[in-house]
């Protein structure tokens, strides 16, 4: 068997995996897989500004392709600066590998330079980690990893490894190595036909569509059962884009934040849910006493201890997302007469015609709405969208449009500020023919910001649109504000009295371009330029929209107590799910 060095092995196996991009940071620790990556001409790999926005870069490319994406550090604080990101990942079920240089074997004990103990800090947010003591491992654990990182339900797995096992040299050959196989978890007939019963006796029945729809690839089999037996669909915020938003049966989102009102009433009106790949998290559910009052639940998830997590279904189904909803078709297509769309349907569309949300409002200061119906008007329905955490993701939730599965990703559970920014290069890295737009606020947008001058230096066209209310600092002096970045070079820029930072110079000093947006008037030229001059000059652009102050957005402690803050569109028909007229 030929010998090879043990890194040029590992590259190997990244490439024969699927991997054409990896991020990260060299360092002294990690420079033997780099040397082996310079010699691969298949794999691109880009130096990111910070580890944390490697994971996030490898999160973004990962959640828009399906596949496991790659970040790469090196030993000692690289690998803690990735433990927000193996988070994100974790929390959200997303296939990452992190890979970190570590001190050599002899000095682990020693409190050698760098030498943390990077795999037991990780352990909690991860499916594995593995610390590789022997050389000849090393193409195993790789192919380990990718099978852990996508069986069952997908998440992060954790490689370190010594300097002196990425130096040795191993027997390897690449045409009798393969990818380990990963195994789908059937569904029990069974208990499928018994949810099917259910669900045909039922009156009010909807299907509740989690991330685990997406991460399955199942949404072609969820509208193929959904239009047969005529069930509305309600995709949570993790599962957006798994019904297109102009499909007849589609519902909206529920929950007592990123929701639309027509979707909560759907619910409190319903009398049966079949939940597939959801957690039931508390910002979906709110009040679960209200939440599960007068209703049946079936649950199928690919994991089993998510089953009576938050509350005890009355039938729970362990199997892949994917195979259980292709069965429960066959079933319903073998027993079940195709339906006609019914009172039932009927009743939802009235109910999604009557509670819109109103995005047409012209009025200066601009209306958080405003911004988003100029995005969905712009930017249509091939472009990917990444947004994080904050006032802009819960107004993106009830106002924002989207059609096709991943192409709405979105940081849902552990909700690390500055995400979106690295997650949208991962996107675009992935997919350099579509539109990608980062959704941003004014304070999450000083997260990582730095991650800016890597589209610059890469040639990645995203497009960034911030919410601006104004709620960083508010520093009220004319002075200048000297702002380091972490990728050397010193900027230094005007605060804007009422605003803090000023947005737009920033990334142009960067190498971006940015325009800023006071006028709704002036929103869908804004985004028009960005989306043009961010492809012909091949950079990120930002439109900086400054919002109402004081905008604030319809929430509630649970789904039939969400408080309104903007005019509804028919003060006759548009009433909350308690049979009151909203707050105007």
């Amino acid at each position: 068997m030929p010998k090879m060095n043990a890194m040029e092995a590992a590259v190997s196996v990244l490439q024969a995996e699927g991997i054409d991009v990896v991020f990260g940071i060299p360092g002294a620790a990690i420079l033997p897989l780099y040397k082996a990556l310079s010699k691969n001409h298949e794999i691109q790999s880009i130096t990111v500004r910070h580890e944390e926005g490697a994971t996030h870069a490898a999160d973004g490319w990962a959640r828009a392709t399906g596949k496991v994406g790659v970040a790469i550090g090196t030993s000692g604080p690289a690998g803690t600066n990735m433990v927000t990101g193996l988070y994100t990942a974790w929390a959200d079920s997303i296939p990452i590998i992190t890979i970190t240089g570590q001190a050599p074997r002899s000095q682990l004990h020693r409190e050698g330079f760098q030498a943390v103990d990077i795999c037991t800090i990780v352990q909690p947010v991860v499916k594995k980690s593995f610390l590789v003591m022997e050389p000849a491992q090393v193409p195993w654990v790789f192919r380990e990893a990718f099978r852990i990182a996508r069986q069952g339900r997908p998440g992060p797995v954790h490689i370190d490894l010594p300097l002196d096992v990425q130096q040795a040299e191993i027997d390897y050959e690449s045409a009798t190595d393969h990818a380990l196989p990963v195994f789908s978890a059937s569904p029990y007939l069974p208990a499928l036909r018994r949810a099917l019963d259910m669900l045909l006796a039922a009156r009010r029945p909807i299907v509740l569509a989690g991330g685990g729809v997406i991460n399955a690839n199942a949404s072609q089999e969820l509208m193929a059962l959904a239009e047969y037996l005529q069930v509305p669909v309600s995709p949570t915020l993790m599962g957006w884009g798994s019904v297109p938003a102009d499909h007849p049966l589609y519902v909206g989102t529920v929950g007592i934040q990123t929701q639309t009102r027509a979707a909560n009433q759907i619910f409190l009106e319903s009398d049966f849910v079949l939940a597939v790949g959801a957690r039931f998290a508390e910002r979906h559910t709110g009040d679960l006493e209200i939440y599960t009052r007068g209703r049946k639940f079936v649950h199928i998830d690919v994991e089993a201890t998510q089953i009576g997590r938050i509350f005890p279904p009355d039938l729970g189904i362990v199997a892949d997302a994917r195979l259980a909803l292709s069965a429960l078709g066959e079933i319903a297509r073998d027993t079940t007469p195709r339906r006609a769309p019914g009172e039932w349907v009927d009743r939802v569309a009235a109910l999604k015609a009557s509670r819109d949300r109103r995005m047409d409002l012209d009025s200066i200061p601009i209306k958080p709405g405003r911004v988003f119906r100029a995005i969905n008007q712009v930017f249509g329905r091939q472009a990917i969208f990444t947004t994080a955490i904050g006032l802009y993701q819960i107004w993106s939730g009830q106002f924002q449009q989207v059609y096709e599965p991943r192409h709405y990703l979105v940081c849902g559970q552990a909700g690390p500020l500055g995400w979106e920014i690295p997650a949208a290069i991962g996107v675009k890295c992935a997919h350099p023919d579509r539109d990608v737009v980062a959704v941003v606020g004014d304070y999450s947008f000083e997260f990582l910001m730095e991650e800016i001058a890597v589209a610059v230096q890469y040639h990645i066209p995203i497009v960034i649109v911030m919410l601006n209310n104004g709620y960083l600092g508010l520093i009220r002096q004319p002075s200048k504000y000297q702002y380091s970045m972490n990728f050397g070079v010193d900027i230094s820029y005007g605060l804007n009295e009422d605003r803090g930072m000023d947005n737009v110079r920033a990334v142009e000093a960067m190498g971006g371009l940015g325009k800023k947006v006071l006028d709704p008037a002036e929103l869908e030229e804004a985004m028009k330029w960005a989306r043009g001059v961010s492809q012909e000059q091949k950079l990120p652009v930002i439109v900086e929209v400054f919002i109402e102050r004081e905008a604030d957005a319809a929430m509630g402690p649970s789904l039939d107590q969400i408080r309104e803050f903007d005019e509804v569109i028919d003060r006759d028909l548009a009433l909350t799910a308690t049979g009151e007229r909203s707050e105007l």
